[in-house]
């Protein structure tokens, strides 16, 4: 039995639904005003263009880059043009038995769990915060604290509408068009618009997860943790990336399972597993200055937050915002890097070379002075696909803010992931080599010819795709 979800929901019939798709495109409204995405770096003045019925694609002149939520950390959604899918945001069937959802491109983690976690239903897979759209998480590919158990949430698409640069709408599935839905997930937007999604939700007892933490003392210390609990349906790790010597490593170690009615029972959340929380943030108003960022408030940061958990093991009980989204209090939280911006360096290094390997560069960016207050690793399990990201391995994710000197060191560290087999995230990327990408995607040259035939007038291009070079050189263009 299916039924419509009452939330943004529109009479849904597939054809003619697919009909309008084909008639609809862009505001003619053009606003040219500064974008950065959430690391505030680089900037670009352009225009973006709301997704509305009205004008044809055609009349569209330059290169465009569907734009979500401006999520990515990088310039992969800036460009010439940004065609914004922020208007596509309704769900349209929902299916209570299977919970299979589909919905417009536009929609947020933010909408599902609103409207799907009082059902019983929750994201298979979540990014670090609820703001990004289902167009950007399928560009990106988008992981979370459980890729090693469940995959990333390429594993949980069912299909989706895609409208190519030529303005035609296919649908893609691992068995329509294989070959562009391969190269769509995680294909930064190159290959074309995403307009819905068709997804499978995991079904839940309650809002809340059960949590098991644990401190380390060192490096070692926390890979045996990974090891030991890698049956664990959620885990990650936070690091102190300024301590040395015989502390290099340490952090806090923190696993998670939604919680069972059974679970809660004789607790205060009992009364109301399912429950949404009230929306409350804190904004950061204004950027911080430059001089707020240095390495003693940063080692006072990381010191504070290795101390804060007295016990060596805790256990207890979160809401799914506080575990999955701890940052989304804060709005406008990448104010706190100033003016300037920040850049989020995110790489993966295979198992085999994952403990001496984390450790190397560890212990580079302790020397280094470019602290991080934020360094969270995790572990992926095997993955197969064109421009993916995640493969099997550890990945650590550190926040840099950016300063003289920041992108030689991390040019320095590239050569260090490349050399133990692995491979930098696109999504936070701003700053990488082009002849870096071939290095780390080894697929790239089959993603290009996949570009060339669905786009052959390159009209799809971002700062980032230019940047790299992630399209074949015009003259091999058929």
């Amino acid at each position: 039995m299916t039924y419509m979800v009452q939330i943004k929901m529109a009479a849904f019939d597939p054809l003619s639904y697919y009909f309008s798709f084909s008639l609809r495109t862009f505001a003619s409204k053009t606003c040219w005003m500064k974008h950065t995405n959430w690391g505030k770096y680089p900037s670009i003045e352009a225009p973006e263009l709301s997704f509305r019925e009205g004008m044809n694609l055609d009349d569209l002149n330059g290169s465009w880059i569907p734009r979500g939520m401006g999520r990515c950390y990088g310039d992969s959604s800036l460009g010439e043009k940004m065609l914004s899918s922020r208007s596509l945001n309704r769900f349209l069937a929902f299916d209570p038995t299977t919970g299979i959802v589909r919905c417009e491109a536009g929609v947020t983690y933010e909408d599902l769990l609103e409207t799907f976690v009082p059902k019983g239903w929750f994201p298979p897979v979540t990014p670090g915060t609820k703001f990004v759209s289902m167009g950007g998480a399928l560009a990106s590919d988008v992981h979370g604290k459980n890729h090693h158990k469940e995959g990333s949430i390429s594993s949980f698409v069912k299909s989706f509408d895609l409208m190519l640069a030529s303005g035609e709408i296919v649908e893609c599935s691992p068995t329509a068009r294989p070959d562009l839905f391969q190269a769509t997930l995680g294909g930064m937007g190159l290959t074309g618009m995403i307009l819905t999604v068709t997804l499978q939700l995991k079904r839940i007892e309650s809002a809340y997860i059960k949590l098991h933490s644990v401190k380390n003392r060192n490096w070692d210390e926390l890979i045996d943790l990974f090891e030991q609990y890698q049956d664990v349906t959620y885990s990650v790790a936070w690091i102190d990336s300024l301590a040395r010597g015989k502390h290099a490593g340490r952090g806090v170690f923190l696993m998670g399972e939604h919680a069972t009615e059974a679970d809660l029972q004789g607790t205060k959340y009992a009364k109301n597993p399912l429950a949404i929380p009230s929306k409350k943030s804190f904004n950061i108003p204004f950027d911080f200055p430059t001089i707020a960022l240095n390495r003693l408030s940063m080692k006072a940061f990381n010191l504070f937050y290795y101390h804060k958990q007295f016990k060596k093991e805790t256990h207890g009980f979160a809401h799914y915002e506080g575990y999955f989204y701890p940052l989304d209090i804060l709005d406008n939280w990448n104010r706190i890097y100033g003016k300037r911006g920040f850049t989020q360096y995110q790489f993966v290094i295979p198992p085999e070379n994952g403990r001496e390997g984390m450790r190397d560069i560890l212990n580079r960016i302790a020397r280094s002075g470019h602290g991080s207050f934020l360094t969270v690793l995790k572990t992926f399990g095997h993955q197969e696909g064109l421009m993916n990201f995640p493969m099997k391995g550890y990945t650590l994710a550190l926040d840099f803010p950016i300063r003289k000197g920041l992108f030689a060191f991390l040019d320095e560290l590239d050569q260090v992931v490349a050399a133990h087999g692995g491979r930098v995230y696109l999504t936070k990327d701003a700053r990488m080599a082009p002849e870096m990408l071939s290095r780390f995607y080894p697929q790239l040259d089959k993603f290009k010819g996949i570009l060339a035939e669905v786009d052959p007038a390159q009209r799809i291009r971002s700062m980032q795709s230019e940047r790299l070079g992630m399209h074949q050189e015009r003259s091999r263009v058929r």
